[in-house]
């Protein structure tokens, strides 16, 4: 670890570039943030719609600036970024779990005196001149873990003396537009499952999606054991294919539109059950506290990136096993194993095991 100065910073960007999971699991160290330097500017950079949707509200936060560095030009990128290094940050924190060398990079880019990050396994000589100020990640610990320690190594300070946990501020009027949601789809005051069949789009992490032609029986055999349990699918654009292959075999699922993340969370908060992959709706289930949660075991699911609650049930994966760092780390770089390892990894939860535990959960 690096010596750091006594000197409060009094502008502060904060880095959550990855995902919108990753956004949600940055709430609690955004708060700490917020106690430790109750004057401070407080930014955030994010990438995806989503993340800025999630931070919409959040009294910890000073501004949050989005750019698609994904669509966008190069160009365009670096005037996003030379915009950012004029503001004169004097401390910005690359949170976990960005270890790819780009954000790295772009933090440099930004300049501020005080780079803070992680210390990965592709941290090399380079890295060293790009952040200034590092401490060994933790695969061991939660990700909001391991960035509080970057929050102690920014300066001393009081601390909230709270576990972490999300914060996702949603309005008076998304709930009452949830409300209004339940009752037109016919699941208000009921006892209803809401599911995901989705999962991140980058890499090649959407080879950890459970089959669809599990989901689709999950279905079928609920709808026989439990005719009485409605079931809800959540997502996005990227799973409109699934849905529709769903719909058509399961036509009793329900698939609601949403204007944005927000209010697909509004109306999740009313949820019996959810079960997904490690995904950001899997985070925003934790977040809402839907009170039964089932996670199906991917490869990717490390300690770091589990549900930050007590009370949640792993579907077991036995392909995986316990050894989720032999396919997945956060070094930048893919699953490992070919296209078709992946996919039979996933298939090898079968509908069985994922009722095992669903049919208590849903008494």
């Amino acid at each position: 670890m690096n010596p750091t100065t006594d000197t409060s910073p009094a502008r502060i960007l904060v880095l959550s570039l990855a995902g919108i999971g990753d956004t949600l699991m940055a709430t609690p160290v955004l708060r700490e943030l917020r106690v430790r330097f109750p004057g401070a500017t407080l930014d955030v950079a994010v990438l995806w719609a989503g993340s800025e949707e999630i931070l919409r509200g959040n009294p910890n936060v000073s501004a949050v600036h989005r750019h698609d560095f994904i669509r966008a030009s190069k160009l365009a990128s670096l005037r996003f970024l030379l915009g950012l290094r004029r503001r004169r940050y004097d401390a910005s924190l690359t949170l976990h779990p960005q270890g790819r060398r780009a954000y790295r990079i772009v933090t440099r880019v930004i300049g501020a005196p005080r780079r803070l990050s992680h210390r990965y396994e592709n941290h090399g000589f380079l890295d060293s001149l790009l952040v200034n100020e590092t401490v060994a990640q933790d695969y061991t610990v939660s990700c909001a873990s391991n960035n509080l320690r970057l929050v102690d190594l920014l300066g001393p300070g009081p601390r909230s003396n709270e576990a972490p946990a999300y914060e996702l501020f949603l309005s008076p009027e998304e709930k009452a537009a949830a409300e209004h949601r339940a009752a037109a789809l016919g699941i208000a005051g009921s006892r209803w499952l809401g599911i995901h069949v989705g999962s991140g789009g980058t890499k090649n992490l959407a080879l950890r999606r459970w089959p669809g032609t599990r989901w689709i029986e999950l279905a079928k055999r609920l709808r026989a054991e439990r005719p009485a349990t409605r079931i809800v699918a959540f997502g996005g654009p990227g799973e409109t294919e699934a849905h529709r292959a769903i719909k058509f075999a399961a036509p009793h699922v329900i698939v609601p539109e949403f204007p944005d993340i927000r209010h697909a969370a509004a109306l999740l908060a009313s949820a019996h059950s959810f079960v997904s992959v490690d995904t950001a709706f899997m985070h925003l289930a934790a977040a809402v506290g839907v009170p039964r949660q089932l996670v199906i075991e991917t490869p990717t699911l490390n300690v770091p990136v589990e549900p930050m609650r007590r009370d949640w049930t792993r579907v077991p994966n036995p392909a995986v096993g316990k050894r989720h760092l032999d396919f997945y780390r956060y070094d930048g770089r893919s699953i490992a194993g070919s296209p078709q390892e992946i996919r039979w990894m996933m298939e090898s939860v079968t509908t069985d095991a994922v009722l095992e535990h669903l049919l208590p959960a849903l008494g």
